[in-house]
């Protein structure tokens, strides 16, 4: 059973994901269509930062599952028995 402490970290991190999942969108969908000096656009980075920032988060998730892969198998790797 989850504790409260538990269940108050999921939401936050669902909330969390819901408000990152909004903020992308609009910038990608909507903002192109929107007229420059439009003031919705003082609230967002350029448009090349939307596809460079989620290839950094691509490549440093790739880095840390290949970390933690590779810590796991350092651990559990057999010593070589001596004859």
């Amino acid at each position: 059973m989850a504790t409260g402490v538990d269940q108050a970290v999921g939401m936050s991190l669902v909330v969390f994901s819901l408000l990152l999942f909004t903020y992308y969108s609009v910038w990608v969908i909507i903002l192109p269509f929107m007229d420059n000096e439009h003031t919705l656009h003082k609230y967002f980075l350029p448009r090349e930062y939307s596809v460079i920032l989620p290839g950094i988060a691509a490549v440093v998730l790739l880095l840390c599952i290949g970390a933690f892969t590779a810590v796991i198998m350092w651990k559990n790797r057999k010593p070589k028995k001596v004859d």
